[in-house]
């Protein structure tokens, strides 16, 4: 299970990675509130290629900060790939970064329903010409699901920086 160190060492990899292609992150979460900015810009040196992160926990900041259609969260609910893909590029849309990634997803213990359980988030991972998005369902209490979405974003963060260079 990731942990919080797990985390720290993904985002080091990944802002590595960030800084030897000389691009920047944008961000945008949900469940996880920022763990993710929080992780990148722990590490020195980050505004290289760290730009910015969203934390678009409700509807209407979704709506407002990055530009989430209303009628989107509405047909799909703010839990689904098409919500967490227009996240990943509305992030790109406002900010300068070349790529992003965005989080959205239900952290519990609370707010679950039978379609979209408690443990279940949704990805997005964009580099302004292709948009890759994930759903995932993870097991645990509310710090372990966002320690594990958190991981699982930065991973998938290196896998779409890996595919640049191939």
């Amino acid at each position: 299970m990731a942990t919080d160190k797990v985390v720290h060492q993904l985002a080091i990899r990944a802002g590595n990675k960030l800084r030897d292609e000389r691009l920047m992150l944008a961000t945008a979460e949900s469940c996880t509130g920022g763990m993710v900015a929080a992780a990148m810009t722990d590490i020195s040196g980050s505004s290289v290629w760290f730009e910015r992160g969203f934390v678009t926990y409700s509807n209407l900041a979704k709506t407002e900060m990055i530009g989430v259609p209303a009628d989107l969260i509405d047909r799909h609910g703010a839990v689904s790939e098409p919500v967490a893909k227009a996240m990943a590029e509305g992030a790109l849309r406002n900010s300068r970064a070349q790529v992003s990634l965005s989080i959205t997803g239900v952290a519990g213990p609370g707010g679950g329903t039978e379609t979209k359980p408690v443990g279940m988030v949704s990805f997005a991972w964009s580099n302004r010409l292709h948009t890759a998005v994930e759903t995932q369902q993870f097991k645990g209490d509310r710090e372990q699901i966002r320690t594990q979405a958190a991981a699982h974003a930065l991973r998938g963060l290196l896998e779409l920086l890996e595919r640049r260079e191939r």
